[in-house]
């Protein structure tokens, strides 16, 4: 691919805001129209399945196939099949039964190596098709390691009860404040979609209200192609798990870029969540406490909550929201 084919206006927007020509224009070689060398063998090693995708309104979703190794696999260096289906409540199941467009990211928390794949999925019956458009590997900064310690039978995927709602429960909050991992999906403004890893410390993502949260972006692989699509289309879907017993927590809504002011400051995203779906027990497989990646900044002591142990329950009735600090008396917001 040339260089003019792998970026678009948004991505080249966002590079050169951060000053990343030159960065990006370098790496640009590493994205191809088909899989790299030794992407077969890696494959068939995985254990889940990053996607996302968009609905018929326009709103991305993201989630996460999860199978024994070889569920995943490589028929050429154009065509992954993916043998998994994701249970009936999950909102992107519903992308996955008809042709379409999908990002994809396999990530290998034991060796933290990742690899993008974006294309048009064709669904077959006990699974999908990808023709790949665009694949390239990312660096393994971030990524917490971690191992699968167990797995549920996948009849009882979406037998737990799930909530879909527009604003954080208390729960959600829960989740989010101690996470070290979550997934982001964007698109471009033409739809051509993208799911990407963001990792860090405990602590990373900021909660600002039961309807907003926010996270730095960390320095990566200086092409920027998250932030690019979000400029061209800031329609933006996060899904966040917990590791221990496979629940997952999709949120869709709209992400905004804040520039640094100076060369030295941290870019951030915020993003306004428009509706959540909290699924318990969504996932097949579990896995092991982390160990933390080395390349994880620092996070800031902040003034405001949450931060654990501190837990956020919305009074519907009242019209208000309370921040409980375990042991300590709440606070008003």
């Amino acid at each position: 691919m040339s260089d003019s084919a792998v970026f678009h206006w948004g991505e080249r927007e966002a590079q050169g805001r951060a000053g990343f020509i030159e960065r990006a224009t370098a790496v640009s070689r590493m994205v191809r129209s088909s899989l790299p060398g030794g992407a077969a063998t890696f494959l068939t090693h995985q254990n889940l399945l990053v996607t996302g995708g968009q609905d018929d309104d326009g709103r991305p979703w993201a989630s996460m196939f999860t199978g024994p190794r070889g569920f995943v696999s490589a028929l050429d260096d154009e065509t992954v099949q993916v043998l998994a289906r994701l249970a009936p409540d999950d909102p992107v199941e519903p992308m996955t039964r008809r042709e379409g467009r999908l990002g994809m990211l396999a990530i290998d928390l034991e060796t933290r190596i990742r690899l993008r794949m974006n294309g048009t999925a064709t669904p077959l019956r006990d699974g999908l098709r990808l023709t790949i458009e665009q694949s390239f590997p990312n660096c393994p900064k971030y990524i917490q390691k971690r191992s699968v310690t167990g797995w549920r039978n996948t009849e009882d995927q979406g037998s737990f009860g799930g909530t879909r709602t527009g604003a954080l429960t208390g729960q959600m909050t829960d989740l989010i404040a101690r996470a070290d991992t979550f997934f982001v999906a964007t698109a471009s403004d033409t739809g051509d979609p993208d799911v990407s890893h963001r990792g860090g410390d405990p602590g990373f993502v900021t909660l600002s209200s039961p309807t907003r949260l926010s996270w730095p972006d960390y320095a990566g692989n200086n092409m920027l192609m998250t932030l690019g699509n979000i400029i061209e289309n800031p329609r933006t879907a996060l899904l966040f798990v917990d590791w221990t017993d496979g629940t997952a927590l999709h949120l869709t809504g709209h992400a905004a870029i804040h520039w640094p002011e100076t060369s030295t400051g941290t870019r951030s995203v915020s993003f306004e969540i428009e509706e959540a779906a909290h699924r318990p027990r969504a996932l097949t497989a579990t896995w092991s406490a982390p160990i933390m990646s080395r390349f994880n900044p620092p996070v800031a002591a902040r003034a405001t909550p949450p931060t654990p142990p501190h837990r956020l329950e919305i009074d519907r009735s009242k019209g208000r929201v309370r921040w409980h600090a375990i042991g300590g008396p709440a606070g008003r917001r």
